[in-house]
């Protein structure tokens, strides 16, 4: 829950200017200075500077007005209209400059819906069985509403940008419905970049004829954001927009699948248990009280209720339909992409298959990652930089720089290491398998076991993850861990597990902690927990199709735990827990339900800088 044009006119035949304090006198807003010279953006060291004709607020100019979509997502037989305000430098006004847009949209500007837990479906039931119905609230309505927002205007105005917000449909004064990641939310902003190069048309109000035109706009956009306002810009990038050449995707959810599901299993946000697809429509439908009702028959209680599945968990159409790394066949805007490893709401798997796809594409890509948790902007140098260069043409060299910068542990967010890449090019899979007496603590290593060893533990989601991966021992989860290490570890990638399971009923949750043992007092979020993991036995062979489990019989599935990048210090060791409900993500099915893992069939592969020469050095010998 988140929960291109350079100038136009006389101006485009001149190169950016950077003019020396001297000259960018104070005047009145509204006129030209005597002497003919003009405030224009100032560039040092590749970055825009603040410029004091532009930082004055009472001096900005403020524009209210609805752009014209090319939907009509309320059914109503006319486009729908979304409410968008613009902040700009007043020499847009009285000296004809043309400024390039930092750009942010939202559906939640007008206020949001209630986070309290009878609003969500509730967890506490059998897997497969049919969840209860749950309440749904409703959210105030503000009629008037000419500032949207003030989030980014006292950061880019300053420097020589306009500043643009809207709401998102069927929220706050925009008209339309909301659709969770349906295709009005990326037509959406595309509507508001086409009405900043002349393509679209914007109104002074809601429903009149009197038109309003971003004459002072350059046409090149960038867009940024966090969480769901980062997930928009991708959304807008991916129709291809002219005029978008640059975003800032902060926290991103790439797939409502991906948020919601993990493997084929029903799997909830960190935080927001019981949350799903109609919940967050919920959550953000605050527009137009004349319009909800329509807008809840035919979306929540239609295409949502028919598409979610809470039954199964299987991938489908309607979440084929929500996911925007499907969808890049058009996008071309130069993508800083910033996610935190130990984002446990919209987890880093969002940001980092994203980065991979825009690689693959060939689209201009840089990834920031840090250790914490969700949101978490790159440096504003490294961010100022990439608008300056996309949005202003600035050769600042930020496109020919580290393609992937990783806050280190217990560095500065401002302070991050460059990498050539992400994962990190020298990391290599070491293949760990798993050695008895998981019941306590087994072995985790390189050396295959011999025989067929089975262990078995028994569900109980009374018991949190934390608690599990405390305890001396316990039948309600299995626990192997490496030596301890004598020197640090450097994981870099996505751990993958391959297991061979049995489970005494037709269907289980599946939960894979990997984690730093000792366990300790957390200083900081990444200190236990290195990475985790979920999956649906009944998937095993595909996550469209899961199939009920025969009980007693051994199922093989291999799956992805959540990237990472983190270095595991010397003293600590490193264990696999596997169990099954995860209080903190999964149903919460009645207790009893045994797993039983073939040791000699299940094992991980962890993404090890230097490989398994690595591993072996910081083990000292390597020993099961």
């Amino acid at each position: 829950m988140q929960i291109c044009t350079l100038r136009r006119g006389l101006w485009s035949a001149l190169p950016l200017l950077v003019l020396p304090p001297a000259l960018v006198a104070q005047r009145p807003p509204t006129e030209p200075a005597a002497d003919g010279t003009r405030a224009v953006p100032v560039f040092v060291d590749g970055q825009a500077q603040v410029v004091d004709a532009f930082k004055n607020p009472s001096d900005w100019i403020h524009d209210e007005l609805w752009v014209e979509a090319s939907f009509d997502s309320d059914d109503d037989g006319k486009p729908d209209r979304l409410h968008v305000d613009v902040t700009r430098p007043a020499q847009t006004e009285s000296e004809g400059l043309k400024v390039a847009v930092v750009y942010e949209t939202s559906p939640y500007f007008a206020g949001v819906g209630s986070t309290d837990k009878r609003y969500f479906w509730n967890p506490n039931h059998g897997l497969g069985e049919r969840p209860q119905p749950h309440e749904h609230p409703t959210i105030g309505f503000q009629a008037k509403r000419p500032r949207i927002a003030n989030g980014e205007v006292r950061t880019w105005v300053p420097r020589g940008f306009a500043v643009v917000h809207s709401e998102s449909p069927g929220t706050g004064l925009s008209q339309g419905c909301p659709t969770v990641g349906g295709d009005n939310e990326a037509l959406a902003p595309k509507a508001v970049i086409d009405w900043l190069n002349g393509r679209a048309k914007g109104f002074a109000t809601l429903d009149g004829d009197d038109e309003v035109k971003a004459t002072w706009a350059t046409g090149k956009v960038g867009m940024i954001g966090t969480s769901y306002n980062g997930t928009l810009p991708i959304a807008a990038a991916t129709t291809g927009v002219e005029g978008l050449e640059a975003i800032v995707p902060i926290s991103p959810n790439t797939s409502y699948y991906h948020y919601y599901r993990s493997n084929g299993l029903i799997r909830h946000p960190g935080g927001y248990m019981g949350e799903d697809v109609d919940v967050l429509y919920d959550f953000i439908h605050s527009g137009d009280p004349a319009r909800r009702d329509g807008c809840d028959q035919r979306v929540r209680d239609g295409e949502l209720a028919r598409g979610q599945d809470r039954l199964t968990g299987d991938f489908n159409e309607f979440w084929a339909g929500r996911d925007y790394v499907a969808k890049l066949q058009p996008y071309k805007a130069a993508t800083l992409i910033a996610h935190g490893f130990n984002d446990w709401n919209v987890m880093p798997e969002h940001s980092v298959r994203m980065y991979a796809a825009l690689k693959a594409k060939g689209v201009p890509v840089v990834a920031y990652f840090h250790q914490g948790g969700h949101g978490g902007p790159p440096p504003m140098a490294m961010v100022n930089r990439w608008f300056s260069h996309y949005l202003y043409g600035v050769d600042n060299g930020i496109d020919k720089e580290a393609r992937a910068w990783v806050v280190r542990e217990g560095a500065k967010r401002s302070e991050p290491t460059a990498y050539p890449d992400y994962p990190n090019p020298d990391a290599a899979a070491v293949t760990l398998h798993l050695g008895a007496g998981g019941g306590k603590t087994g072995s985790l290593g390189v050396t295959k076991a011999t025989g067929q060893v089975q262990e078995t533990l028994v569900d109980d989601v009374a018991f949190d993850g934390a608690t599990l991966a405390q305890a001396e021992a316990s039948e309600h989860r299995l626990l192997y861990a490496s030596p301890e290490l004598t020197e640090p570890v450097h994981v870099s990638g996505s751990p993958r597990l391959t297991i061979k399971l049995a489970c005494n009923k037709p269907a289980s949750n599946l939960s894979v902690w990997l984690v730093s043992l000792p366990w300790t007092p957390s200083r900081q979020i990444n200190d236990n927990i290195i990475t985790r993991g979920w999956a649906d036995p009944q998937n095993h062979a595909s996550e469209s199709k899961g199939e009920p489990l025969v009980p007693g019989k051994f199922y093989e599935l291999s799956f992805d735990l959540q990237p990472d990048d983190q270095i595991v210090p010397a003293g600590q060791r490193i264990g696999l827990m596997i169990f099954a409900s995860d209080r903190d993500f999964t149903l919460w099915p009645p207790a009893g339900t045994e797993l039983t893992v073939d040791l000699a069939g299940t094992s991980l592969q962890l993404p090890v800088v230097g490989g398994e020469a690595a591993w072996k050095k910081a083990l000292g010998t390597e020993r099961r």
